[in-house]
């Protein structure tokens, strides 16, 4: 009797634990970093490869990285092709890991000036995105764990809620920007997303990345442009070659706006969806006003 009380409750215990084992998440997008913190919450254990203030285009995984994903029951992707070393996660994962390229399943925009089919990676600036997103992440974290469906679904319930006010502070910040004045000259091709949802023309002086810096042309257009629109700043970013800007302000008589965050989120205090968005709204719109 004692042997069975003993094995029925070794076998509860090991049961116990199965249940309490949490889900790890590997995330390479600052953006989905929160969101899976958010919906997992105590559920799950996430680690952010890519850090705030950390360029996705140039960033590669370390040994140390790849170490920490090999033990992953998930890895989200910001996907788009910004991240070029899947091959890589995988091979670290061998098969063990799903990998969740989350912004393939997202709406998306073609980058201008580049052949056809050649898809925008900056989703995350369009709060509608990062919504579903939110579901995306939510449905893969729920057919990992059915028996948790319900505090995913909860979680990620209160997470939108949380975006859908953010949604409704920035479309009133916007509004007080005269329509003739959104127009928007940042150093690279990365707020396409953000004109469609909140009425802006972008005018980029780079390309889709950092390391895509213009020539003298294009240089010269983007300066022809500032004067022929009335455009009354341009925009720095956290991660750009200032030189070029510094050339157009001599030339134009435009200040620089401020600095931008556009590749993720920033660190210390703009380390959150929420701070990204109120720090580059209100830039956007003091400077342009």
């Amino acid at each position: 009797m004692r042997k069975l009380s003993a094995l029925l409750l070794a076998l509860w215990c090991g049961i116990a634990m199965a249940g309490a084992e949490k889900l790890r998440i590997s995330s390479f997008s600052t953006v989905l970093t929160e969101i899976a913190q958010q919906v997992g919450g105590e559920k799950v254990i996430v680690t952010g490869h890519v850090k705030p203030g950390v360029d996705p285009h140039d960033f590669e995984p370390k040994a140390a990285d790849l170490k920490i994903v090999s033990a992953a029951d998930l890895i989200l992707l910001s996907a788009k092709h910004i991240e070029g070393y899947v091959g890589k996660l995988r091979e670290a994962t061998g098969g063990r890991a799903g990998i969740l390229e989350v912004g393939n399943s997202l709406p998306a925009l073609e980058t201008r000036g580049r052949s056809v089919g050649t898809e925008d990676p900056h989703w995350w600036h369009s709060i509608g995105n990062i919504a579903r997103a939110t579901r995306v992440v939510r449905d893969e974290l729920i057919r990992l764990r059915p028996e948790e469906k319900a505090a995913f679904t909860s979680n990620a319930a209160v997470y939108l809620d949380q975006l859908a006010k953010l949604e409704r502070w920035v479309k009133a910040k916007v509004a007080e920007l005269p329509r003739d004045r959104r127009k928007l000259v940042t150093n690279h091709d990365s707020f396409g997303y953000f004109a469609k949802e909140f009425g802006f023309t972008v005018y980029p002086i780079a390309g889709i990345s950092n390391s895509d810096q213009p020539g003298s042309r294009k240089v010269a257009e983007i300066i022809a442009t500032i004067r022929a629109e009335g455009v009354k700043a341009i925009f720095s970013e956290n991660s750009e070659n200032r030189k070029v800007l510094e050339q157009i302000t001599r030339e134009t008589g435009v200040q620089i706006g401020g600095e931008l965050l556009t590749d993720g989120l920033g660190a210390g205090d703009l380390s959150t969806v929420e701070a990204m968005f109120r720090h580059n709204i209100t830039m956007i719109v003091e400077a342009l006003k």
